[in-house]
């Protein structure tokens, strides 16, 4: 017998549709640096080939509904990448909410316990979730999890920044959003 759900069910289509657009998203931001901050690092962002023309071959819509402030520097490094996403796969919506509009969404997202942004929620086209994403790649997450059991947080943000540093066009997150993706898209398990 299934179990019940331990939280209530999200009708995502209004949601979704009552999120911002990227431009109305920026457009809002509390600080137009760090608006404009994330669209010179968006235009510095660059799409593989193989990975650009897998994304404009996609054909069934995803939604993505993206819980982020722009006060996050997290948010700063993987916006830019989920909008350039975006703008290569036609079919990839992309629509923003803050976490104060929608705790009843984000608080099904913490990471550890924690209230960690951003986090992309990747719905198809019948607004089911099929997974999500953040504040930050896999293998920075697991640095950080490492550090809190360490004790050292500290230490930990040091290694993820490396990590950063070594990854400027954000590889590893377009990866693991374009994996996202086609989970969200396909027609087989």
């Amino acid at each position: 017998m299934p179990r019940p759900p331990i939280l209530e069910p999200i009708d995502y289509a209004p949601v979704f549709n009552g999120g911002k657009t990227y431009a109305e998203w920026l457009a809002t931001a509390e600080n137009p640096a760090n608006a404009q901050k994330m669209e010179d690092h968006r235009r510095a962002l660059r799409l593989e080939p193989a990975h650009a023309a897998h994304l404009k071959g996609i054909a069934r819509v995803v939604h993505v509904i993206a819980i982020a402030e722009d006060w996050c520097g997290d948010v700063h490094l993987h916006v830019p990448v989920l909008e350039l996403i975006s703008a290569a796969a036609p079919s990839v919506k992309v629509r923003y909410i803050a976490r104060a509009d929608h705790p009843e969404v984000f608080k099904r997202f913490l990471t550890n316990g924690g209230e960690a942004i951003p986090k992309f929620v990747f719905l198809n086209d019948t607004f089911t979730e099929c997974g999500n994403w953040g504040p930050m790649p896999d293998a920075s997450r697991r640095i950080i999890a490492r550090g809190k059991g360490a004790g050292n947080v500290g230490a930990a943000r040091k290694r993820v920044s490396a990590l950063y540093e070594a990854d400027p066009n954000r590889e590893h997150a377009i990866g693991e959003l374009i994996a996202l993706i086609d989970i969200a898209t396909c027609t087989t398990p």
